[in-house]
């Protein structure tokens, strides 16, 4: 059986948490902890999902907000369906299906 696997990204609700509301609040805060990031990064960071993020940056943001990882990351994992193929349904063809073949045609001049 196949997993399916997901996560949700937390970041601005434990941020809101902290009393802190704004993606430009965060940027001296990660300056301190010797992360430098543009006002535009820490704002994509802050409203948007991450696909990836160092592990430095998660740190810093862990040491920030008083937090842990599973504080900003919530994972999901559930069973995937098996996907049917156009097969799965159909009958067996029967054994003699390689005897069957057409005929071949027989073309006769018009008279």
């Amino acid at each position: 059986m196949k997993r399916k696997v997901g996560y949700t990204w937390r970041l601005r609700e434990v941020m809101a948490q902290h009393q802190i509301f704004t993606a430009t609040e965060l940027v001296p805060l990660l300056r301190e902890r010797g992360i430098d990031l543009s006002a535009s990064q820490v704002h994509r960071l802050v409203s948007g999902t991450p696909e990836r993020l160092s592990l430095q940056v998660m740190a810093a943001l862990c040491d920030i907000l008083s937090c842990t990882p599973a504080d900003l990351v919530d994972t999901t994992a559930e069973n995937a369906g098996v996907r049917k193929t156009a097969t799965d349904n159909l009958p067996a063809p029967p054994a003699n299906v390689a005897k069957l073949r057409p005929r071949a045609a027989r073309i006769l001049p018009d008279a």
